[in-house]
């Protein structure tokens, strides 16, 4: 029993000393008391770039998954490579990643930093965390509460990202392997795939679906055939690689559940998508939020709110950039 407590005690002790261990500290309200209207600022930013470009929206929301799931929910996506190093943003996956989407933290950091009480006050990581809500509820998804107290990873290296991010061909174990390494479920997995209700892809990203598949045909035969020759039509075999498709054919702008629709008719535009209702697995959750979106639309927020844990750094681990871009 002694032993007990004194197990008990050292881990209390351990707690109290090393709380980096833990993301206890994220909450919401945060800076409360440090810069209260750091929440309003942000947001007005981000309906200004919002009017200048819809691109603002998925590039946001892209930017914040691929930052969560490379080194956790640090910003270290948004650091620029320096002679000396490689950052994760110059790693091929990350390439494809929109301007708008740094941008919008970028100008929301200066603009909550020109307040004289907020200046070096809020992280990177927490504002791209809010500006991520925000272009989620202007294009018509749901709002939430954000989870705060963040710091900015230390660390922005293109090596880091190697196997880090899921890829288009990916079935669905690999997509639940991937997701669950970071204590996110299936469930979560399928939620935060629907993303792909907005925004855009290149054509080199699902090429393989639509010329020379394999044994099975010239055409993947889970691809609405249809569609395929909307695909084709859009992407012959030698396409400008500048041409974007987008990822939802029916309602590219707007963020709802249509994409689980899609899947159900065969329209998937990756097979990382389309896997989602060929397997049974997953099915039935496609089936269920195709036909439910608010259903959906809670999936989505328990999923964001785990995905924006990921990897939070805290104490020593960070810090709080004055450049988005460079480390201090």
């Amino acid at each position: 029993m002694r032993a007990q407590v004194v197990l008990l005690l050292l881990a209390l002790t351990s707690l109290i000393l090393f709380p980096n261990t833990t993301n206890a500290q994220l909450r919401r309200n945060y800076y409360a008391n440090v810069c209260p209207n750091v929440e309003s600022i942000v947001r007005g930013v981000v309906n200004n770039k919002f009017r200048q470009t819809f691109v603002t929206v998925p590039a946001t929301l892209r930017l914040f998954f691929h930052d969560c799931f490379v080194n956790g929910c640090d910003a270290s996506v948004i650091i620029q490579s320096t002679s000396a190093n490689t950052a994760e943003k110059d790693h091929p996956d990350n390439l494809s990643l929109a301007g708008d989407g740094f941008d919008t933290v970028i100008k929301a950091k200066a603009a909550v930093d020109a307040v004289p009480g907020c200046r070096n006050r809020v992280s990177c990581a927490d504002i791209l965390a809010l500006a991520t809500r925000d272009v989620i509820a202007l294009s018509g998804g749901p709002s939430y509460g954000v989870e705060l107290g963040r710091l900015d990873g230390l660390s922005s290296t293109a090596a880091s990202v190697n196997g880090r991010l899921p890829q288009p061909t990916f079935n669905l174990n690999q997509l639940n392997s991937l997701f669950g390494s970071h204590g996110l479920s299936q469930t979560d997995m399928i939620a935060l795939s629907a993303a792909h209700t907005l925004g855009f892809s290149h054509c080199s990203k699902f090429s393989n679906r639509i010329y020379n598949f394999g044994p099975r045909g010239p055409v993947d035969p889970t691809l609405n055939m249809g569609y395929a020759t909307q695909l084709k039509g859009m992407c012959p075999r030698n396409v400008d690689p500048r041409i974007a498709i987008n990822m939802d054919p029916t309602t590219p702008r707007t963020f709802d559940n249509a994409y689980f629709k899609n899947l159900q008719k065969g329209m998937g535009l990756f097979t990382s998508d389309q896997t989602l209702f060929v397997d049974p697995r997953s099915r039935p959750t496609v089936n269920a939020w195709a036909q439910n979106s608010a259903a959906f639309n809670q999936a989505f927020v328990t999923a964001m709110t785990k995905m924006g844990r990921i990897g939070v750094k805290t104490g020593s681990q960070g810090n709080i950039r004055r450049n988005c871009a460079a480390f201090n």
